[in-house]
């Protein structure tokens, strides 16, 4: 190869981490990280959470210090993404007009907002979330208290960020198109229980509605018009209606795509030599035998682990069990499973609902698929185990909490 450098084009966690896990593995050759963003790669979970409610500073939420980078001669080029992939030549070219040849790429490009074409969506508060900048112009907008606050999406983000508004002071509605919160990901029941714990706090739900348009005075908005032909008086407006991965460059290159970058479990791309992880990588997973995509923060920290195993030759491959969580007012969930297993399951639970601790299991055909803990700690590892091991649970010993979680493992014992 005429090339030595290994090209990380993406300034996310996945970037990152592939980058530290580089240097950790021995590897001693050039490495240069490439970033769209004028900012060293950074988390993404504690900018709808706790750096956004000013709980932690700027440098909770930093995947490394900057002074690491130069410390292990990581080049770093912000503000200057890759615009172009030559396959043929092993290069890439930057939007500054500079090139750059590889001997490995890894494309970690992340994702983007969707956004809701209706009019008024342009107008000066109103705003997508995504980026640690975004996170800094949603404080500005909410900390003062006292504004009128909507929010476009049912989802996690817009869960969250509600929670946040709503706990600066400000009014907040919320639309979306279920006719439950997050019925899409947890069912209804535990839909409904997130549902009332923001309505206890003050949130408003109108469900299942739509923005029909965004009104506005002097460049910013005043009201949000839905599909049901109401107006709600709105000061800031917060789209969160879910992200697309940024394929445009392996598009443009040929690489195989389906929802994303196609990969193996190595995440390996169709074209030799190219890695993709983190956001944009739609990964096989050995549990379930099918490829998935996952947006969590987890997933960009073990893909950009894999992809670097990977780019060094190394047998490596992508089968942990997914896991995320969410922090809203008081309440602090985890959840670790497969949620394409868990879809259309209904949930057992061990503890109780109406005192705000329990765990909630995903089973198919007697095998736990996927388990979400609310205000419990420490109980995340063996409900991965559980799920890895794919040992058959008796449901009654499973939402018994006198029964430590451990002993329905395989080679667990009754005490």
């Amino acid at each position: 190869m005429a090339h030595e450098r290994i090209v990380i084009a993406g300034g996310g966690l996945a970037g990152a981490t592939a980058a530290r896990t580089l240097r950790s593995e021995g590897y001693s050759g050039p490495i240069t990280l490439i970033g769209a963003e004028n900012r060293i790669p950074y988390i993404r979970p504690p900018l709808s959470k706790e750096f956004l409610l000013e709980k932690v500073g700027d440098d909770a939420v930093e995947v490394m210090p900057a002074g690491w980078y130069q410390d292990n001669d990581v080049e770093v080029l912000l503000a200057s993404p890759v615009s172009g992939i030559n396959l043929g030549d092993h290069e890439v070219a930057l939007s500054n007009g500079r090139g750059l040849g590889y001997s490995k790429l890894l494309l970690a490009t992340g994702a983007q907002p969707r956004t809701v074409p209706i009019p008024g969506a342009d107008l000066d508060g109103v705003m997508t979330f995504r980026t640690f900048d975004d996170s800094l112009r949603l404080r500005s907008l909410l900390r003062e208290g006292g504004r009128s606050v909507v929010m476009i999406g049912s989802g996690w983000i817009g869960m969250e960020l509600s929670a946040a508004a709503r706990t600066y002071g400000n009014e907040v509605t919320l639309l979306g198109l279920e006719d439950i919160p997050l019925s899409a990901a947890i069912g209804p029941r535990l839909g409904r229980y997130f549902q009332q714990i923001h309505t206890e706090h003050g949130v408003h739900f109108r469900l299942p509605a739509s923005a029909a348009g965004i009104e506005g005075k002097h460049g910013k908005p005043t009201a949000v018009r839905t599909n049901t032909g109401e107006t709600l008086a709105a000061d800031v407006v917060i789209i969160a209606v879910g992200v697309l991965p940024n394929t445009a460059l392996a598009e443009a290159a040929g690489l195989a795509l389906r929802n994303g970058i196609l990969v193996d479990a190595g995440l390996h791309t169709s074209a030799p030599d190219v890695f993709a992880a983190g956001d944009v990588a739609n990964a096989f997973h050995p549990f379930t035998g099918e490829h998935h995509r996952s947006e969590h923060w987890a997933n960009a920290l073990n893909g950009g682990k894999v992809a670097a195993k990977s780019m060094l030759g190394q047998e490596a491959v992508l089968d942990v069990v997914p896991y995320f969580y969410t922090d809203q007012f008081d309440l602090s969930m985890e959840y670790s499973g497969f949620p394409s297993l868990a879809s259309g399951v209904e949930p057992v639970i061990r503890g109780s609902l109406d005192d705000g601790s329990f765990i909630a299991f995903w089973l198919r055909e007697q095998q736990v698929v996927a388990g979400m803990s609310v205000n419990q700690r420490r109980v995340q590892k063996p409900i991965k185990a559980l799920i890895s091991s794919r040992v058959r649970a008796d449901v009654a010993l499973l939402t018994d909490p006198g029964v430590p979680l451990e002993e329905l493992l395989p080679g667990g014992h009754r005490s």
